[in-house]
């Protein structure tokens, strides 16, 4: 029995050590698992952050958007209207000149014409005079052309309009391609911030996937640690079972033994032989006394 109870306490032992084993493991992983899942509520904090300036953004961008469409609707209003002010103002001046003068911008170009062949060409006096006098008459027209439309009310008030309608368009034309680079550059952070909450994403995904792995080898190791547990605990039922047989019997035997060597003492006192105190507290306790 000796050797058995020897061999069931080594095996306990070794049952022991793998519990500690599989508790420690078990810790480990759950350190990791919690860990993780920091990391993954740290990310998916980060990507709704990431999101919601992306959303931010989104908005900033249509409404610029709607600025844009807003702007490029007045320009397409006010060049319409600087295409009708201008006819307006051409068959104005057609009915005030004469039908068969040239118009005062082609007269100019005349001018021009006529002055540079002066300057760059060599002429006789007589040809160079005429072609003064011609210059001079060209301007003299263009003069009194200029005069009768600015003393015109209908065109002066035709003119002015024209120039505000320009002014508008260009300054609506102005807005469109401000607010247009605006809305570009704000679309192109967007997707960059969307980009990143996807990236981000992936790492709470992954870091997800690590704290699940973690978690299962932990909760692997705790079984195997309770198995342990459970092994140690049938060990020391086994144990105690043979140790308290044990003792039975060896109580048994000192019993035996006991009897035996008051029967032998009794037999000497029966005989007269002297016995000591310790012989005698043998036979009382084998009730012999």
């Amino acid at each position: 029995m000796t050797e058995l109870l020897e061999e069931l306490e080594e095996k306990r032992k070794r049952a022991n050590s793998k519990a500690e084993k599989y508790k420690r493991l078990r810790d480990q992983k759950n350190r990791a698992a919690k860990s993780w899942v920091q990391k993954r509520d740290e990310l998916n904090a980060k990507v709704r952050e990431l999101i919601d300036k992306g959303n931010d953004l989104k908005d900033q961008r249509n409404e610029l958007n709607e600025e844009v469409k807003k702007a490029k609707s007045t320009r397409n209003k006010m060049n319409d209207k600087v295409k009708d002010l201008t006819n307006k103002l051409q068959k104005k001046k057609e009915e005030l000149l004469p039908k068969s003068e040239s118009t005062i911008k082609n007269l100019e170009k005349d001018i021009r014409n006529l002055e540079f062949k002066q300057q760059t060409q060599v002429l006789k006096p007589a040809k160079e005079k005429e072609m003064v006098d011609k210059i001079s008459n060209l301007r003299e027209k263009v003069r009194e052309m200029k005069r009768v439309i600015e003393e015109n009310e209908e065109i002066q008030s035709l003119m002015k309009e024209l120039e505000k309608a320009e002014k508008t368009a260009e300054e609506a034309h102005e807005k469109v391609s401000k607010k247009a680079d605006e809305a570009q550059d704000i679309h192109e952070e967007m997707l960059h911030v969307f980009d990143e909450a996807d990236r981000v994403r992936k790492e709470a995904d992954e870091a997800q996937r690590k704290f699940v792995d973690a978690k299962v080898l932990a909760d692997d190791y705790h079984q195997q640690h309770i198995d342990a547990v459970n092994e140690i605990q049938d060990y020391n039922k086994i144990l105690w079972g043979l140790r308290k047989k044990k003792r039975v019997a060896k109580k048994r035997k000192d019993e035996i033994d006991t009897k035996e060597q008051a029967e032998e003492l009794y037999e000497q006192f029966k005989k007269g032989e002297k016995l000591g105190t310790e012989d005698i507290m043998v036979l009382q306790k084998a009730g012999l006394l």
